[in-house]
C-alpha cells in the first residue's frame, strides 16, 4: 500500500535552505540534493512503518548521500512530511522544531 504524501509548507523552506548551500558549493549539486529529497520521501510513502520512531509518534528517514533526515508521520492512509533537517543540528533542536511545526 502506497500511503498519500503530504508535506508541511515548512518543510519546502527546508528544501530551498539545502538546496541553495549545496548549489553555492557546486553547480548541480543543489538538484542532486532535492532529487534525493524528493526519491527518499517518495520511498518513505511506499514503506513508512520500515523507519524508527524517534522523537514521540515522529519517525526519521536518512537521506542517501547527504547528511539530511527527514521527519514524519503517519496519520491514518497519509505520510505528513514535517521537516527536513541537517543531522548536525541539536537533536533538541530539532524535536522543538517538530513540536512547534506541529502546532501550528
Amino acid at each position: 500500500m502506497t500511503y498519500a504524501l503530504r508535506f508541511l509548507p515548512e518543510v519546502e523552506e527546508d528544501a530551498i535552505a539545502g538546496y541553495s548551500w549545496y548549489e553555492q558549493k557546486s553547480d548541480g549539486l543543489g538538484e542532486e540534493f532535492l532529487r534525493m529529497f524528493y526519491a527518499c520521501a517518495n520511498e518513505t510513502a511506499r514503506t513508512p512503518r520500515q523507519y524508527p520512531e524517534v522523537y514521540h509518534d515522529f519517525r526519521r528517514r536518512l537521506l542517501r548521500r547527504f547528511p539530511y533526515a527527514l521527519y514524519y508521520r503517519i496519520a491514518g492512509e497519509e505520510v505528513i512530511v514535517f521537516g527536513l533537517f541537517h543531522c548536525a543540528r541539536d537533536p533538541d533542536g530539532i524535536a522543538s522544531s517538530l513540536l512547534d511545526r506541529q502546532e501550528s
